[in-house]
């Protein structure tokens, strides 16, 4: 989504949206390598979080916007909040691993219990746009419909590469 210099959507949960695919594609990669510590797994997913928002921050500021203005404080301050969701959505998931053990999970059982929690908040974020955007129920049951069905995608790239 393009920002234009002065006012960007309050309805923009891209980031958000973007983010818990990442999170998805994270565990989905760690579960298809082998076990990996728990604490191994809440790192990787807050650390990918944080290199990808720094990763969309460096191309709001040095893409787009730098045909525009040269940026200051206040656009690298809030180009980083605008981008803050990417992180914001790894977090459940890193959650869910982190207290899988309370629930009796193994690492296989906490990696789909994160993958879960990463495809809830993918739908989440675009049910959330799509409502703070105003849309009309049937946009906002479209949008939740396409986003579910992308996660359950790469639900089904799990499954695939494990049998």
């Amino acid at each position: 989504m393009t920002r234009t210099g002065t006012a960007k959507a309050h309805a923009d949960y891209t980031g958000g949206v973007y983010g818990s695919m990442l999170a998805a594609s994270v565990i989905l990669g760690a579960g298809s390598l082998g076990s990996f510590p728990r604490t191994e797994l809440v790192l990787l997913l807050l650390l990918t979080g944080v290199v990808f928002w720094i990763a969309h921050v460096h191309a709001q500021l040095f893409g787009a916007r730098l045909a525009q203005q040269a940026p200051n404080r206040r656009i690298v301050l809030q180009v980083c909040r605008d981008e803050w969701p990417i992180v914001k959505a790894a977090v459940p998931p890193a959650a869910a691993v982190a207290i899988s053990p309370l629930l009796g999970l193994d690492v296989r059982g906490a990696l789909w219990l994160a993958l879960s929690v990463a495809v809830a908040g993918q739908v989440g974020w675009s049910v959330a746009a799509a409502l703070r955007a105003g849309a009309s129920r049937r946009l906002v049951a479209t949008t939740a419909s396409v986003n579910l069905l992308l996660g359950l995608l790469i639900i089904s790239f799990e499954i695939a590469l494990k049998h």
